[in-house]
This record gives structure tokens, sequence and C-alpha cells, in this order.
């Protein structure tokens, strides 16, 4: 009798295609599990999901699925606010080991050129973030800003997770003496200081914790911006001298190749980039802290 209907796996006429034995099962129902990479699924197939977003978990080796959807979502909302081409270097310290904190989530590939870090002094890497010792501990980003971004046009951010005062540096880094430099003191003296490709003076606004997203932006000649999870906090008008020719470090400042101002703050993002309009700053706050959210250590 023919199954005019199409159930069952062997059936000749089945026009709908359910079951697990069709070649041309073009709806995928069966009983047959297949992992896709967010977790189990009863659909036979892979959904295709974002390209980088994939590559990235490949490379970081990420098994959770919270955390393989928590970067999905990411790249997608950067995307989709038209913040992703803007990045240069993202880290989402994601996965709890240093092996996969290192990978630079805008090109996943284990070299310097991609901008991985490198972590020297005392880290703890766990699901929270990575956490730098205060006295030693630091990350080479191998990032230049004079060989990749633009004197006036910088931005970036970082995402902190220990509320503590001092004069600490998460980002940053500088040429010879005399030139450029591109860092912060998130919270030292109630205050938050930033300078960007300027070896003249700090834009600063006051602040009473050190927790969330700092993101500091340069979009003119004499325009630098601080912002505050998202909200900007004040305009500075100190003008550009040098685009930094040194690499940039992450828990610490590179003074002309040697590492200071050690941070001892819990890092859950970070990414240098060009510049960033107001929206963007706080559409990046959005997207940063949904992630966050996401992995259950937003503050």
């Amino acid at each position: 009798m023919a199954n005019t209907i199409g159930w069952g796996q062997a059936a000749v006429n089945n026009t709908i295609d359910w079951g697990k034995g069709k070649t041309n099962n073009t709806i995928g129902w069966g009983t047959i599990y297949s992992s896709s990479p967010y977790g189990d699924t009863d659909i036979v197939g892979t959904p295709a999901g974002d390209a980088d977003a994939l590559a990235f978990i490949s490379a970081a080796a990420i098994t959770d699925a919270t955390q393989k959807r928590a970067i999905e979502t990411l790249v997608v909302d950067l995307k989709g606010y038209g913040i992703w081409t803007k990045m240069k270097a993202l880290y989402p310290f994601i996965g709890g080991t240093a092996a996969q904190h290192k990978f630079n989530l805008k090109n996943p590939i284990d070299s310097n050129a991609a901008f991985r870090l490198t972590f020297s002094g005392g880290w703890v890497h766990s699901t929270t973030g990575a956490l730098p010792n205060g006295t030693n501990s630091f990350a080479d980003t191998f990032f230049i800003p004079l060989n990749n971004t633009a004197i006036n046009s910088f931005t970036f951010s970082t995402y902190t997770r220990t509320n503590t005062t001092g004069l600490f540096v998460d980002l940053g880094g500088n040429g010879a003496a005399g030139t450029g430099e591109i860092f912060s003191f998130n919270r030292h003296n109630d205050q938050q200081f930033s300078v960007i490709n300027s070896a003249v003076s700090y834009t600063t606004n006051a602040i009473t914790n050190s927790l969330g997203l700092s993101a500091y932006t340069r979009s003119a000649a004499t325009v630098i911006k601080n912002y505050r999870n998202g909200i900007l906090k004040t305009t500075g008008t100190t003008p550009s001298t040098f685009n930094v020719s040194g690499k940039l470090y992450v828990g610490a400042t590179n003074g002309n190749g040697t590492a200071n101002f050690y941070s001892n703050r819990s890092l859950g993002f970070a990414h240098i980039g060009d510049g960033l309009t107001d929206l963007e700053n706080t559409n990046l706050y959005t997207a940063v802290q949904a992630f966050q959210t996401t992995l259950g250590r937003n503050v």
C-alpha cells in the first residue's frame, strides 16, 4: 500500500519526507540527535551560526553551551550595531583558562600578528574572567596603534568586575619618552583619567566605583571622551600629538617597554579599535552587558 502521507523511514511515496532514512529529507526530522554549536538538538543537522563566532568557539575550544550562545549573541549584536568593523582586538575572557582567554575574538589565530594575548606574571583565570595580581602581571596584545589605527580615531574599553581604587591601568601603552600615550586611571582618587595619542594632559571625570564598562574615545584632533557604562561623562579638548608607537598591554600599561601601574581588577572584556560615536559607545555597553549577563557575571 502506498504511503501517501509519507510517515516512516522507507516510504516510496514519502512526499512530506518525514523519517530518518530519506535521502531527500529536507526538513530533517528524525530520531538521530545532532550536537549543534549551542547544545544537543533532535533536529538532524547543524545551524549555520555566525562564521566569526564559530571560528572563535573552535579556536578557543569553547564547549559550554551557554558560553557558545553568549559569544554568538555578542558578535551578532556588535555587527547589528555597526561596531564590529571598527574593532581591531576584542578579548571576551571566556572559557576559564589562559589558553582560552588569550584569543582575539576579531581574529582568533594564535599569533602575534593576530593580536592574541601573551600573559606574564601572576594571573588567575576562571569563568568569571582574567584577574591580574596587581604586582607583576600584564598581557601583551602586540597591538601597536601607530601601525593599526588613525591618530584621531581610536577607542578602547575594559569591563572590570572588581571595585578598587588606586593608581592602576587596565589597558595602556606609550611610545618613546615624551611621545603619545594611551591609557586610563580608572578610579584613582575617585577620578577617571584618560589620555589617547597625547602627552599633554588628561581628560577627567569623577566616579565612585570602578565596576562595569569604561570606554575612552578620540574622535578628532581636539576631542576625547570618557564613558561609564554607556553614558558620556566628560568631553575634553586635549590635542593629539603622537600616535602611540609602542605595544598596548592589558592589566598594566607599557611604559616604553616596561610594564607598570599594574592592575588588580578582574577583567571580563576588553577591546581596542577605531573611534566610536556617542551612540556606538552606548550600544557597545548594551552588547557587552548582555554578554556578561548571559554568563552570569554582570556587575
